[in-house]
């Protein structure tokens, strides 16, 4: 057991050596990967928007079930409704970032 702790410490002190290592040749991106990067943005774009659209439906006519059901709790169903909403939006504009960095890397 003290052998493999040995080990373990002695590869944790040097994977980072590795790590920090230099490059000898700067990575490029050749010209072919470029369709398939707008392929990969507009695919993700797509399928982020069409989820997140289908989970913010959901939540809107659960919140207008839960408040038709209980009125006097309108005002807390309403702010947990807004930030499930900034949530789910949130997931869409990642993903918007997403694209664009495939888009303008290649």
């Amino acid at each position: 057991m003290r052998r493999l702790l040995v080990l373990v410490g002695l590869a944790v002190l040097a994977l980072p050596a590795a790590a920090l290592a230099q490059q000898t040749a700067p990575a490029t991106a050749s010209p072919w990967n470029a369709p398939f990067a707008f392929l990969a943005a507009g695919i993700g774009l797509a399928i982020a928007a069409g989820l997140c659209g289908l989970g913010q439906g959901r939540v809107a006519g659960s919140a207008v079930d839960a408040i038709a059901r209980q009125p006097g709790a309108q005002q807390r169903i309403f702010t947990s409704m807004i930030l499930g909403l900034a949530f789910i939006e949130s997931l869409t504009l990642y993903m918007f970032v997403i694209a664009i960095i495939l888009v303008v890397k290649y």
